[in-house]
């Protein structure tokens, strides 16, 4: 049995991952935790197979063809690492660093505390700032927050889903939240195989807050652990196509809203979304920009919201 699994998915991001698999092993050897590291490539053009095969040999590599998307090559990961009976999923995102003690630090809070389903971690930039890494479950105000200009004051207040910022101090306790970024997630095997996984039907962003909500509905709490520091960078791969990540993310939102709020509250969101997304588009100077601010805002019409995402994504 392993300790833990940690499971990585990847696309066109070799060095970030170099970076990230250095500071994985480091930091399981540190701890003697007994883990093992998979990482699922989703197509990458990059020269990352090579980088897995010649630098870290350990590693279990699962290559798609294509890019499946984060939540199905997520659950292929999973799904490879339940043969070795891990006790932990760690999930990963490439573009991070795991300082000294981060990876024990999660293993010991669920270790002391069953009731807890998944554990995430104190994330800074890399130059140390302060970074959000656990949220609210989105509602109605926080669209608005994303789509109009408000006060940096109300910006980082509950109203926005944040957390306070001094819960996240490195010395303060483990603190309850509704769900955590997905850069890093630390699961119980058991609580995501009861729950399912990642729903495949989201191709791109969201994935994590409908399984976080899913694992609150069964009866699991999760808590983000300020002692665990690890660094992220944060969008290092939808960088990459900024014009499809905002269809791909309104698309996420108005199908995580759909299937997780009551029908007054999706009414509500449905109407402040179309305007915003409207309102970026007429307002953006490139192209494809406005074309993908339009097309998001189709996605929150009525009738398109009957529509499963995969026949409105596009790009």
């Amino acid at each position: 049995m392993l300790d833990l699994a940690v499971i990585i998915v990847s696309w066109n991001v070799r060095d970030y991952l170099s970076e990230c698999l250095a500071s994985v092993y480091a930091e399981l050897n540190r701890s003697r935790l007994h883990g093992a590291v998979w990482v699922v490539d989703n197509g990458s053009t990059d020269g990352t197979l090579a980088l897995l095969e010649n630098i870290f040999p350990h590693t279990h590599v699962i290559a798609n063809q294509h890019n499946a998307g984060f939540g199905v090559a997520n659950n292929q990961g999973i799904a490879a690492a339940a043969q070795s009976n891990p006790r932990y999923l760690l999930l990963l995102n490439p573009d991070t660093l795991i300082r000294p003690g981060a990876i024990s630090k999660m293993v010991s809070f669920l270790d002391e505390n069953p009731g807890v389903g998944m554990a995430g971690a104190r994330l800074v930039y890399r130059d140390g700032r302060f970074q959000h890494s656990a949220f609210a479950f989105p509602g109605v105000t926080q669209l608005v927050f994303d789509l109009w200009p408000v006060s940096g004051r109300l910006y980082e207040s509950r109203l926005n889903g944040r957390y306070p910022r001094r819960l996240y101090r490195p010395d303060g306790p483990p603190f309850r939240v509704d769900h955590l970024l997905g850069a890093v997630m630390m699961i119980r095997r058991d609580v995501a195989e009861k729950t399912g996984g990642f729903d495949e039907s989201f191709h791109m962003y969201c994935e994590e807050i409908d399984w976080s909500w899913r694992i609150h509905d069964a009866g699991w709490s999760i808590y983000t652990v300020p002692g665990a520091e690890i660094v992220h960078y944060g969008g290092e791969s939808t960088k990459q196509v900024p014009a499809r990540s905002i269809v791909n993310l309104w698309h996420s939102r108005a199908q995580l809203y759909q299937k997780h709020h009551d029908r007054l509250t999706l009414l509500l969101a449905r109407r402040i979304a179309r305007r915003g997304l409207r309102r970026k588009a007429a307002r953006a100077s490139n192209p494809r920009l406005r074309e993908a601010y339009e097309l998001a805002a189709e996605r929150w019409e009525p009738e398109a919201m009957l529509q499963p995402q995969s026949e409105v994504v596009t790009g």
